[in-house]
C-alpha cells in the first residue's frame, strides 16, 4: 500500500540499455551501486495539494512496469518519493534526507514552485541533478544560476502570455481579474500578463490573491465581480480551482474564465466542481487529456490505460496527473538509458540537458522535448482548449513558446 504521510517505493528500469560489468564504485558515484540507481522525489501527498499526490504513485508505478521490462547495465530504479504536504520547510527536510542520508543520485520530478524553491540552492551547492521538475515556474531554466536545476512543463510565463494575446483577440477593451495564488507560482502569471498587455496592464487588470493556507477564495471572487471584470484568470492548484468554479457559479457570474493548465484535471477539478459550472472555461494543454474521446484509439493512450490497468489499477482514468505522472517518468527513462554504464551526477545532467526532438506517446501531437545547455525548458510548446462540460476540447494551432 502507498502510505498517505511517508510515501517509501522501491521500483524498476527500463530495458533500453543491455546489461554490462558495473564498473562505477558506489563510494565515486553516490546513489549508484552494482545493482541499483537511487532517484529521490517529494510529493504533497498530503496538505492542500493533495490532489497531485497521484502524480507521485502513478511515477513509482510506472518505474515498476520498466523494472519488470529489464534494467539499466544491469541496475534496476529505487524511487524513495517522501511526503512534503506543499510545506516548503518539509521539502526542505525531506530533501536533505533523500541526499544526505539515502544519497540518491538526483532529484526527480519534485512537485510545488515554493516547495522546489525552498530547495534549488542547497541542491545546487551539492550538485545533485534536480530533473523534471513537476512546476512550470520561468525560474526553473536559469541554467546561468542553478545549472543543475531544470524544468519539465511549459513556463508559465509563456503560458500566460497565450492567454493574453487570446483575451485581446476576443475582447481587446476587456477589464481583465486575476486571482492568483502568493508566490512565484501565481506570480508568474502576472509577468506573462504584463509582458503582452505593457503599457496597458495597470489599466486593464486587477489582482487578487491568496495564501495556499487559506480555507476559501469566496471574498476575493465577490471582490472581483463588484469591480465589474469582464475576464477572470484564477491561478490556482486543484483545491482552489474548484472552489473557484463553483464560486463564480454560485453568484450567477458570467465572465470569460481562464484557468491555468495545472488544474484542469477533470477527476480532480472539474468533477469536483460542478461539471456543468465550467462550461466554456479557456485554459491550455501540452499532454492528452484521457477523458477526450478523439484520443481513444491513439497509440500512446492505449499505452498508458495498459499501464493504468496493469500497474496503477487504482488510479483515476479521468484524472490528468496519472498521465503527467507517466510523462515525466517517460522522459526520465530515456535519460537514463542514455546514460549508459556512467551514472554519475555529471553524466545523468549531461545527457537531460542533451534531448533533441524527443517524442512521448502521451504529448499533443507536434509536441517534442528539446534541451540543451542553455534551454532548460524541455516543452515549449501548448494549444488552447475549452470546457464542454463532459471534456477538454482543443482549438487553434500548436504555439511555440519563447521563453528565457
Amino acid at each position: 500500500m502507498l502510505h498517505r504521510r511517508t510515501l517509501l517505493t522501491t521500483i524498476g528500469a527500463a530495458t533500453l540499455v543491455p546489461a554490462a560489468p558495473a564498473i562505477l564504485r558506489a563510494a565515486e558515484t553516490p546513489g549508484v551501486t552494482a545493482t541499483e540507481i537511487r532517484l529521490g522525489n517529494t510529493m504533497p501527498y498530503s496538505g492542500p495539494a493533495s490532489a497531485y499526490g497521484t502524480i507521485g504513485k502513478a511515477i513509482a508505478a510506472r518505474f515498476k512496469m520498466a523494472n519488470d521490462e529489464g534494467s539499466f547495465a544491469g541496475r534496476k530504479v529505487k524511487f524513495i518519493s517522501y511526503d512534503d504536504g506543499y510545506s516548503p520547510p518539509k521539502t526542505f527536510e525531506q530533501t536533505r534526507r533523500l541526499i544526505e542520508e539515502d544519497k540518491v543520485a538526483a532529484l526527480f520530478a519534485d512537485l510545488g514552485t515554493p516547495t522546489n524553491s525552498a530547495i534549488q540552492r542547497y541542491v545546487n551547492q551539492k550538485k545533485v541533478p534536480h530533473l523534471f521538475l513537476a512546476t512550470g515556474a520561468d525560474k526553473w531554466g536559469d541554467y546561468k544560476h542553478f545549472p543543475w536545476t531544470i524544468g519539465w512543463q511549459p513556463s508559465y510565463v509563456t503560458e500566460a502570455q497565450v492567454y493574453a494575446k487570446y483575451i485581446l483577440k476576443q475582447k481587446p477593451d476587456a477589464k481583465i481579474g486575476i486571482l492568483y495564488q502568493n508566490d512565484d507560482f501565481g506570480k508568474d502569471y502576472l509577468t506573462g500578463m504584463r509582458d503582452v498587455l505593457k503599457g496597458n496592464y495597470e489599466k486593464q487588470v486587477k489582482t487578487v490573491s491568496f495564501e495556499v493556507t487559506d480555507a476559501t477564495i469566496d471574498s476575493q471572487l465577490v471582490s472581483l465581480q463588484a469591480d465589474g471584470i469582464d475576464v477572470l484568470m484564477t491561478i490556482a492548484t486543484p483545491k482552489f480551482a474548484a472552489q473557484s468554479i463553483r464560486k463564480v457559479a454560485q453568484m450567477n457570474w458570467k465572465p470569460m474564465h481562464v484557468l491555468t493548465g495545472v488544474s484542469v484535471s477533470v477527476g480532480a477539478v472539474m468533477i469536483p466542481a460542478g461539471p456543468e459550472n465550467g462550461v466554456g472555461i479557456i485554459s491550455s494543454a501540452y499532454l492528452k487529456d484521457p477523458t477526450d474521446q478523439r484520443w481513444d484509439n491513439d497509440a500512446g493512450m492505449k499505452q498508458w490505460r495498459a499501464f493504468m490497468a496493469k500497474y496503477y489499477p487504482d488510479g483515476d482514468l479521468k484524472d490528468g496527473g496519472n498521465v503527467s505522472g507517466f510523462a515525466f517518468t517517460h522522459t526520465m527513462l530515456h535519460v537514463l538509458a542514455q546514460c549508459g554504464n556512467d551514472l554519475s551526477r555529471e553524466n545523468i545532467m549531461k545527457q537531460a540537458t542533451s534531448l533533441h526532438d524527443l517524442e512521448n506517446p502521451v504529448l499533443l501531437p507536434g509536441i517534442k522535448l528539446n534541451t540543451g545547455p542553455t534551454n532548460y525548458h524541455p516543452v515549449r510548446q501548448l494549444q488552447l482548449m475549452r470546457w464542454t462540460g463532459k471534456t477538454w476540447d482543443l482549438f487553434g494551432d500548436i504555439i511555440e513558446g519563447a521563453s528565457t
